[in-house]
């Protein structure tokens, strides 16, 4: 009679494996091959034993052990879950292993416990208890064809291996699952991949392939290489490989020995069911592990980003703070509008502002575009991340900065415009204050002595010639007197415009035209005085020289014109203009006409002494004839002639200076021109460009940066030419050239174009960056990028890169969303939080990233944190840094809040809240 043991294994998804074990079949491989039963013998002992340890206790012969059903009994509650005492069974970790090493047994149900066994030592209470046992077995989906409890209690040793070899399947092999294969072939391919890389080992069955020890030491060094050196192996030392494995494994892994290598290299074919066995053990040890290590990796990622984006965080905070210190401090000294009182001092001001704006603002514009570009780049990171969105100090938002940086760029416009206002201002005092002085200078040495000559009573002794000579002489002194009348009214009106340009020294100036004026109205009333003392006189004196009176009244004309002419020649004069200069030159051109007719008038005067001399030689007067009338001598206005001479070439050539300095002026004028013709029209394509670029959706996002970069090149090197453009600004300054007829750009647009430029094109790569990095983030491709911004260009109706609310709700519908006026609610409070009505690009793929992706989620993270604390609700700081990098538990445990429930042990720490944490869920 041929009897048979059947045993099915019911799986979760029902399906059902089936062995069937022919009595034939049996007999020879257990019973005629008594190296086989050893084997069993050995390892379904060691087996068993490695799990009823766990309650104290253990087998020392397979068969007549378990002939009572009570160890049997405990052994199947162990590996169910429950010891004896009804204490869960944990995962126990070894010493020398650095991740939790987990039960050989697989956990099927917490909590079942079997029937209460029978004490009695009778036959009947024997195989009650074995029944109970086989029960149990059966209750789990196995069924037991040809096992009875009589067998077992009988103390059958083929039957018991057979009991306890589908108690292995059963508990042990079943759930091993492999890409889509279990049991025996999910065990096999899980050996053939995790040994495929090593070399002599080839995993082809559960005999004949593991005789050699490698395909063992393949498995401990593909997970613990710092066990064992797997190149020094020998394939020809089987022994010696199989004995360092067992070894490593009870030592170092908790898997008890349950080979003997000699057994197995002296058996042509090793038992399948023993190595089976064995191999299991390896299994469920190493994927305990690698499940750890895959929570550990993702704690380690979700922590890592973290301390990314806090670090960020960091240096945004202080990039802000120094940039914001910097506005801080030179915002006063550009606002300030103290005056300097020289030309020298103001200059001075005007060169260091030119450092300014040439040295130390553009580093800060790099670093307030740079600050922006990390901001929004924080921003999106934290985005993809799902954390909460970052919010910097108070004072600190971008808004604040670009505010500040608003009211400085608005006190440097006018600070510069002040300087250049004041150099005008001062330019025209020097000049003025110079005028004043040769005026003032001139007419207090044609006043010095005056009021002496005045107070003179010598008519009282004079003859009647000498009387005649006096009134003529104060005639001809009224005359000069008269003509410099014009010249104290200029020295007045010159006082007084430098009082109304607030010149610094006016208190010097009004006082010496106070002294004029004052010395003016007396010198008047003394002339008045005395011209009526000699017209009394005149009644008594008769004689006159007529000739020297009329060279006094010649002359003294004459030598005013000349002592004016030369004033005229000698003044400073300041022009802008070529057409200035060729007024002046025009001027003097007149002048010099004019010179014929007072060298005539000049031969005239000279007659006039001529005559006299004559006439004193004819009538041999022999007294040293003075001309009473007047002061002035012949050899005076023979010098003051020469020297008017000398003056009108002098002025001829001060005057072709001005005019060629005129014309290098104005080649300067016409250079910048050419040049800021040329670079304004320059930039504004640039921006135009960029603007397209940035709204194509031809190409990929890869392609619009690697557009937008080529735009960033070409800009870089066309930096030299604002430079030029910057030095022939600096010589126009420095020229004091103030206006330019040849171009309408000054040198202040093309800098804030150019400024424009560059951040424009900064920010439209940070966007082309950002939305890469959202694409990859988010799992979004390039035709879905396109789509959107597909969407957002056709309901960008005003083409300003935003849509208003209708535009927006649009958009959604066109994309087929259902919308009521709730949902769309609660979109436009995700894109458009300040409530201003407009729906930016960044913001419109935020949404639809979100709406298209998922990312890690607090409840994975709680999950991951959970594995690592054997499913305790809290974890303790030596399995933080036990399972994760220093770095990553340090920070777990300075930033995790002590846990708080009943029977806590010291130290615990609540990973739940910390992780709700990380996400905004909660505050810690």
């Amino acid at each position: 009679m041929m009897t048979q043991i059947e045993t099915t294994v019911h799986y979760d998804n029902g399906y059902e494996e089936v062995y069937m074990l022919q009595e034939e079949e049996w007999d020879r491989d257990m019973l005629l091959d008594p190296a086989w039963e050893q084997q069993q013998r050995k390892t379904f002992t060691a087996w068993c034993n490695s799990h009823l340890r766990k309650a104290g206790t253990q087998i020392e012969n397979i068969e007549e052990d378990f002939r009572n059903g009570l160890k049997l009994m405990l052994l199947l509650e162990v590996i169910s879950g429950l010891s004896t005492s009804g204490k869960i069974i944990f995962p126990v970790t070894v010493k020398d292993f650095p991740i939790p090493v987990f039960p050989f047994y697989h956990i099927l149900s917490v909590g079942e416990r079997l029937p209460k066994p029978d004490r009695g030592k009778m036959r009947f209470h024997k195989i009650a208890n074995v029944n109970k046992a086989l029960d149990f077995i059966t209750s789990k989906g196995v069924k037991l064809v040809s096992i009875g409890a009589e067998e077992i209690v009988d103390g059958n040793v083929k039957m018991t291996l057979g009991m306890i070899w589908t108690i292995i399947l059963r508990f042990a092999i079943q759930d091993i699952s492999v890409e889509e294969t279990s049991a025996k072939e999910g065990l096999l391919l899980w050996c053939q991949r995790k040994t495929a890389p090593y070399r002599n080992v080839n995993v082809q069955n559960f005999h004949v392939s593991w005789k050699d020890g490698l395909a063992f030491c393949a498995l401990i060094h593909r997970h613990r290489p710092d066990l064992l050196d797997f190149s020094k192996l020998n394939k020809d030392d089987p022994l010696g490989n199989l004995n360092l494995a067992f070894d490593i494994a009870e030592k170092h892994l908790d898997i008890p020995k349950m080979l003997d290598a000699e057994d197995i290299i002296n058996t042509p074919k090793p038992d399948e069911r023993a190595i089976m066995t064995y191999v299991s053990c390896f299994y469920h040890a190493f994927a305990g592990a690698e499940q750890a290590e895959t929570a550990a990796n993702r704690i380690c990622k979700v922590l890592g980003v973290n301390q990314e984006n806090e670090k960020l965080m960091e240096e945004y905070e202080r990039l802000a703070s120094e940039l914001l210190e910097w506005i801080r401090r030179t915002t006063p000294w550009l606002e300030n509008r103290t005056p300097e009182k020289t030309m020298a001092e103001m200059q001075r001001k005007l060169e260091d502002f030119r450092d300014y704006r040439r040295q130390h603002k553009p580093p800060k514009v790099q670093e307030k575009c740079q600050l922006e570009i990390n901001f929004n780049t924080l921003q999106t990171k934290l985005r993809i991340s799902n954390r909460p969105a970052f919010m910097p100090s108070e004072g600190k938002m971008v808004s604040d900065i670009a505010s500040a940086w608003q009211g400085l760029e608005q006190a440097e416009k006018g600070f510069e415009e002040w300087l250049l206002t004041e150099i005008r201002r001062l330019e025209r005092l020097d000049h003025l204050a110079e005028k004043f002085r040769q005026k003032a200078t001139n007419h207090e040495n044609w006043a010095s002595g005056k009021e002496l000559i005045l107070t003179q009573k010598d008519y009282e002794t004079a003859t009647l010639t000498e009387v005649r000579a006096l009134l003529r002489k104060h005639e001809a002194f009224e005359s000069d007197l008269a003509a410099h009348q014009d010249r104290v009214e200029q020295i007045a009106a010159i006082a007084q415009e430098l009082n109304e340009l607030d010149y610094h020294d006016i208190a010097s100036v009004n006082q010496r035209c106070q002294s004029i004026c004052d010395l003016w109205d007396k010198l008047g009333t003394l002339t008045q005085k005395r011209r009526e003392a000699l017209e009394r006189t005149e009644k008594l004196l008769e004689t006159i020289d007529q000739l020297f009176l009329e060279f006094a009244k010649r002359s003294a004309p004459f030598n005013n014109w000349m002592e004016g002419a030369m004033e005229d020649l000698q003044d400073m004069f300041i022009v802008h203009t070529i057409e200035e200069v060729q007024s002046l030159i025009a001027a003097h051109e007149q002048f010099k006409a004019t010179m014929p007719e007072a060298d005539a008038e000049r031969q005239a005067i000279l007659g006039i002494h001529n005559e006299v001399q004559k006439i004193s030689q004819s009538y041999g007067i022999k007294a040293n004839i003075i001309n009473p009338y007047s002061t002035i001598t012949t050899e005076e206005l023979l010098n003051k002639w020469e020297k008017v001479k000398k003056l009108v070439p002098h002025r001829d050539g001060a005057l072709q200076e001005e005019m060629a300095r005129q014309h290098a002026h104005e080649r300067l004028r016409r250079q910048f021109a050419a040049q800021a013709n040329l670079i304004g029209p320059w930039i504004q394509a640039r921006m135009e460009e960029i603007g397209r670029c940035s709204l194509e959706i031809g190409g990929t996002l890869e392609d619009q940066m690697t557009q937008l970069k080529q735009m960033e090149h070409v800009i870089i090197v066309y930096k030299p030419n604002i430079d030029k453009l910057e030095g022939d600004h600096q010589l126009i300054q420095e020229s004091l050239i103030f206006d330019n007829k040849h171009t309408h750009y000054t040198m202040e647009h093309i800098r804030v174009g150019w400024e424009l430029l560059l951040t424009t094109i900064a920010r439209t790569i940070n966007e082309i960056e950002t939305q890469i990095l959202t694409r990859d983030a988010k799992g979004i491709s390039q035709q879905q990028m396109n789509e959107f911004r597909s969407s957002f260009n056709h309901f960008d109706r005003k083409k300003n890169g935003a849509m208003d609310t209708d535009d927006f709700r649009a958009c959604l519908i066109s994309m087929g969303y259902d919308l009521g006026e709730v949902e769309f609610a609660r979109i436009m409070m995700l894109v458009d939080p300040n409530a201003t009505g407009i729906v930016s690009f960044q913001s419109f793929i935020d949404f639809m990233t979100r709406e298209t992706a998922d990312t890690d989620t607090a409840e994975q993270v709680v999950a991951s944190f959970r594995i690592l604390a054997a499913d305790k609700p809290y974890i303790l700081v030596d399995e933080l840094r036990r399972e994760l990098p220093p770095e990553q538990a340090e920070y777990c445990i300075m930033r995790m809040p002590p846990y708080k429930g009943p029977g806590t042990p010291p130290g615990a720490l609540d990973y739940t809240a910390f992780s709700t944490a990380l996400y905004g869920e909660s505050d810690l």
